[in-house]
């Protein structure tokens, strides 16, 4: 029973160094937002220029390879579904013959009907 105790007690230490360290951390990181909050502020405002130019280039950049990328795509999406569908081939014709005997054995119903 000793044993037991000792390890809840051991256990509890953990579970409260975990959550003492964590506060700790948790602390930490909101001072160091804070201290550095007008670094950040500045460089936002530094880099702003630069960050438009990226996204302008990337936007004419997307409308010429665009269409390009688009039919590669396609053409994968095309060449992957023959890849799958090719050795399906056999099986599926073995259906269709099956289906067809079948539906050749049925009995046909003639439309004019003898009393």
């Amino acid at each position: 029973m000793i044993e037991l105790a000792a390890l809840a007690a051991a256990g509890f230490a953990a579970v409260t160094l975990f959550v003492v360290v964590t506060v700790m951390l948790a602390a930490l990181k909101v001072v160091l937002w804070i201290v550095l909050l007008p670094l950040r502020i500045l460089f936002a405002v530094i880099l702003l220029p630069l960050l438009l130019l990226k996204a302008i280039i990337g936007g004419v950049m997307l409308l010429i390879i665009g269409p390009a990328i688009a039919l590669v795509v396609a053409a994968a999406a095309i060449a992957a579904a023959a890849a799958l569908i090719v050795p399906l081939l056999p099986v599926i014709f073995v259906a269709f013959v099956v289906w067809f005997l079948v539906r050749a054995s049925e009995r046909r119903q003639s439309l004019i009907t003898n009393p």
